[in-house]
C-alpha cells in the first residue's frame, strides 16, 4: 500500500479545543424538528448572523444580452455584473 491513508494525513484535534459558543451562534444555528430542517443556519461560524441588510437591495433579474457584450464584460474579471450595473446608471442619467 503506497502513501498515507486519510487517517494518519489529518490531524487529530481534541473536542475539548473546540471553540466556545455564544447566544450569536445560537440563533443562528439551524433547527431541525423530527430530523426536518425547519430552518438553515444563518451566516457562518466567523458572522453568525451573515451579511449585514443593505438600505437598498439589489433585485434579481432575468436579462439577455448579446454574447459579445457579456464576453466583454466577463473578460474585465471579478465584478463585471456590477460594472455592467455602474453602465446602465450612466447611461440612464442617474
Amino acid at each position: 500500500m503506497s502513501g498515507k491513508s486519510k487517517l494518519e494525513s489529518e490531524p487529530w484535534t481534541d473536542p475539548d479545543d473546540a471553540p466556545e459558543w455564544t447566544e450569536d451562534h445560537f440563533r443562528g444555528a439551524a433547527i431541525y424538528v423530527g430530523g426536518k430542517l425547519v430552518r438553515p443556519a444563518l451566516g457562518t461560524w466567523t458572522n453568525p448572523l451573515g451579511r449585514p441588510k443593505s438600505e437598498n437591495p439589489k433585485k434579481q433579474v432575468t436579462l439577455r444580452l448579446d454574447p459579445d457584450v457579456i464576453e466583454k464584460f466577463r473578460a474585465t474579471g471579478k465584478g463585471w455584473q456590477s460594472r455592467i450595473n455602474a453602465e446602465l446608471r450612466k447611461a440612464l442619467g442617474i
